[in-house]
């Protein structure tokens, strides 16, 4: 995989502020997972901290707040941060209070439960299309409950979802019916963009496990898809 990160890439999903979800812990985590992506040839990152009611109540100026500890802590280094929300029962009153923090412009970066889609999900994306956002669907290849019925993942397509690749799915980090769903949507052309979804050094690691894809023509090109994102 390391070999497929062009040099000056943005990553666009990670987990790298300090203390504030499951991501990295302290800000030596930081230090430590910015550099390893560094060495991968990561120039840019939009660190990407879970919002989950109940869970991880996050909020923009927790968010922002921290970057700012960070590029104090951390100088030189391009960050910027967004946040990734859960589609849960609060989700719809954050973005029509316009309390979203994007990727970038209207880009906002999404997941869903592992157990189940959300029952009003298509409402959901559509009204928050109406509220002025793009959803930027954040590794569609882990929900098991869309694996075996790929009509599904076609119509969120429908729905304005931009389809967002875990790079280490490609490796079976995740398991083999991840990288089978991986590999199966990538031939597709569903994915849009791909992103590290880095949380820990174990994560940086597995960037040197050799790719599982008998065609890596639609992975690079989701990789070069990232650069949208770019300053």
């Amino acid at each position: 995989m390391r070999d497929l990160i062009p040099a000056g890439h943005i990553d666009i999903h990670s987990h790298l502020l300090p203390g504030i979800d499951d991501g990295a812990k302290t800000i030596d985590d930081t230090r430590e997972l910015i550099a390893g992506m560094q060495a991968l040839g990561y120039e840019q990152f939009v660190t990407t901290p879970h919002i989950m009611t109940g869970v991880w109540e996050n909020t923009p100026q927790v968010i922002t707040s921290k970057l700012d500890q960070v590029s104090a802590e951390i100088p030189g280094v391009k960050l910027r941060a967004a946040a990734e929300y859960m589609i849960d029962s609060n989700f719809s009153a954050l973005f029509q209070e316009r309390q979203l923090l994007p990727i970038a412009q209207n880009y906002v970066l999404v997941e869903m439960s592992y157990i189940n889609p959300p029952l009003q999900l298509f409402e959901i994306l559509f009204d928050l299309q109406v509220a002025g956002y793009t959803p930027v669907l954040a590794h569609p290849e882990r929900y098991a409950f869309y694996q075996e019925d790929f009509a599904a993942y076609e119509k969120l397509k429908h729905a304005g979802c931009i389809f967002q690749l875990n790079l280490l799915s490609t490796v079976g980090y995740y398991g083999p019916a991840v990288a089978k769903a991986a590999e199966k949507l990538l031939k597709k052309g569903l994915f849009d963009v791909a992103g590290s979804d880095v949380h820990h050094t174990r994560h940086l690691a597995s960037f040197d496990k050799k790719v599982l894809l008998k065609d890596l023509a639609p992975l690079k090109t989701a990789i070069e898809g990232t650069q949208r994102f770019r300053d």
